[in-house]
């Protein structure tokens, strides 16, 4: 962990999930070990399926982690549904998952005051409820919705601070943008700030079609589909200029926030990720810098 916080990144994000066939550790347990090992970047959750949890615990649990990391936790959230054993192991309907988050996002909110809290909604309903010591972040951390489909989109233009897509290409990307601006203009937003965050399963090589091959079973192995045919679209995989030219296409495409996860299957992470910090990620930044010094001169 001290090793990946000395490189040049912003923050560190975990996954997680309750009861899923390839044995993935659970979101919270995860978050709550990058932020004791930890000490600079912001560290997140990517995702916490949010509604498999009671918000009152999440709350909870994200004010005293926000409190014991100075602040520097971001909350990813996403409906899941891929897994259905995991609603069946938490008793919560399939079916119920978009409304719950729903119905939650706004109740974190209110918990992160510090403040009793009445609600009686479709879900979940209390009277007087105080979740205290309250969040260092004021008004709680941010919240980045993740998903693929319309209903995500609206989620994080009318629930959210942040968009988080994953297994997109850039052009999907762009489109996703275009959308979210588009719900959020209904109901008056302007997304200032809002984070604009891409997920982008990567392998750096020497060998192109090596990396991504490697890419591929990766994510087949992940999500039990063959993504030979379509690795070049989700992915950025392949030689420094390949993966620099496909993450170069999502900041075109509006991304600013990326959240690079190795795609390497059985081999040995550690040589691609130092590439990618060597041969990519430097090159990234001065793309991005140039092309914000551009657009300011327009």
């Amino acid at each position: 962990m001290r090793e990946l916080e000395e490189l040049p990144i912003d923050s560190l994000w975990t996954g997680g999930h309750v009861a899923a066939p390839n044995g993935s550790p659970e979101a919270m347990v995860g978050l709550a070990r990058l932020a004791a090992l930890s000490s600079r970047v912001q560290v997140g959750t990517m995702v916490l399926l949010l509604p498999l949890y009671p918000p009152a615990i999440v709350a909870k649990q994200i004010a005293d982690l926000d409190r014991a990391s100075g602040g520097r936790i971001v909350l990813g959230v996403g409906v899941g549904g891929e897994y259905p054993e995991e609603f069946r192991a938490c008793q919560v309907p399939i079916g119920e998952r978009g409304p719950r988050t729903d119905e939650a996002i706004p109740l974190l909110r209110r918990f992160w005051l510090g403040e009793p809290v009445t609600h009686h909604g479709r879900f979940y309903s209390m009277d007087s409820v105080r979740i205290h010591p309250a969040p260092i972040q004021a008004g709680g951390p941010s919240i980045v919705v993740a998903g693929r489909q319309p209903p995500a989109m609206r989620r994080a233009a009318t629930l959210g601070d942040g968009w988080c897509p994953y297994l997109y290409s850039p052009g999907r990307y762009a489109r996703s943008v275009a959308s979210i601006r588009e719900f959020a203009a209904t109901q008056g937003r302007a997304l200032d700030g809002f984070d604009w965050c891409v997920w982008v399963f990567c392998n750096v090589g020497t060998d192109g079609r090596l990396a991504r091959e490697q890419a591929a079973r990766s994510l087949g192995s992940t999500y039990a589909q063959d993504f030979g045919a379509m690795i070049e679209r989700v992915a950025a995989a392949g030689t420094a200029d390949e993966v620099l030219e496909r993450l170069c296409a999502f900041h075109d495409a509006g991304a600013r926030h990326f959240i690079l996860c190795p795609a390497t299957g059985d081999a040995d992470p550690d040589p691609m990720i130092e590439r990618l910090f060597r041969d990519v990620v430097p090159r990234l930044r001065g793309y991005s810098a140039v092309t914000r010094a551009a657009r300011r001169d327009a």
